[in-house]
């Protein structure tokens, strides 16, 4: 048993098939398919079901799945007090939110715990979910709604859990004297697209563009009609480069999502994620106040 298959089985786990998990692992299809069979036969036990759909965990698989998570951090720790680098927590975040919002996550946390280091990679939604399920993320920002996870539209693995953050109020906006005809949204399955569907429906004229910062470059200057996050457009409302147009919008929320088994891992990154803490070092939200229970 190797960490090496380790690793490859659980993105294989993670992404359900052999060709996406090579993607993730960035290896060779067959070298990934090598390393499950080689760790199925240390163990003398079939991992997954292999089906026309993808692979399947068996319940053996399922059980190991705990014990290589658990190995891979034991081997991690080893190798960080062996050589005395510092922890490090591992984040990804939506683009918009990386530049934007996370400085200030990062800062609080860098107050606490100047010893502990933070690595953040810039992905969509599907990478976060993926990379925390699988255990190569520690914890994930998003956007979502309601009182569950994915309650804007996505779906989710079953044993994440979260923490809101904060409250992030929407805008419906043009540049003054243009027309909201003409409709600027990200791609499919991004969150400000899920909302600008819910919130103005499928029909019309529409312009798909790769990112909220293009978009409000193409709002500015009159080409369209966009729902934005008002922390990206909060100075150009207030100074008139924008205007507002009445429509309802539902809560969205910055979500923080780990996975529940491994909460006492990030509990540091919680507790700078509130923004508050109290004399005693603890926050004066408790995580999963506003998660799932």
């Amino acid at each position: 048993m190797e960490l090496r298959q380790l690793r490859t089985f659980l993105a294989v786990a993670a992404e359900g098939t052999v060709t996406d998990a090579a993607t993730a692992v960035e290896l060779a299809p067959s070298s990934v398919s090598e390393q499950v069979r080689a760790l199925e036969r240390s163990l003398g036990v079939a991992l997954f079901d292999r089906t026309p759909d993808g692979m399947r965990l068996t319940d053996a698989g399922r059980r190991m799945t705990v014990w290589a998570r658990r190995l891979l951090d034991q081997a991690d720790q080893a190798r960080r007090e062996v050589t005395g680098r510092p922890p490090v927590v591992r984040l990804g975040a939506l683009e918009t939110l990386a530049a934007t919002l996370f400085p200030g996550i990062v800062a609080r946390l860098a107050a606490r715990r100047p010893d502990l280091g933070v690595e953040i990679s810039p992905l969509n939604r599907r990478e976060i979910l993926t990379g925390i399920d699988a255990g190569s993320l520690d914890a994930g920002l998003l956007l979502d709604s309601g009182p569950a996870l994915g309650g804007l539209g996505f779906d989710a693995p079953t044993r994440l859990d979260f923490l809101d953050v904060e409250d992030v109020p929407l805008a419906f906006v043009t540049a003054p004297g243009t027309s909201d005809e003409r409709l600027l949204v990200t791609p499919p399955g991004c969150s400000f697209r899920m909302v600008a569907d819910r919130v103005l429906g499928v029909d019309g004229e529409r312009t798909e563009l790769a990112s909220v910062t293009v978009i409000h470059g193409w709002v500015r200057r009159g080409l369209g009609a966009a729902v934005l996050p008002e922390f990206a457009v909060a100075e150009d409302l207030a100074s008139g480069v924008l205007v507002r147009h009445p429509v309802e919008t539902p809560d969205i929320a910055l979500r923080l999502v780990w996975r529940a088994d491994r909460e006492e891992a990030v509990r540091e990154l919680l507790y700078a994620a509130t923004g508050a803490v109290r004399d005693d070092g603890r926050p004066t939200r408790r995580p999963g106040d506003s998660g799932r229970r």
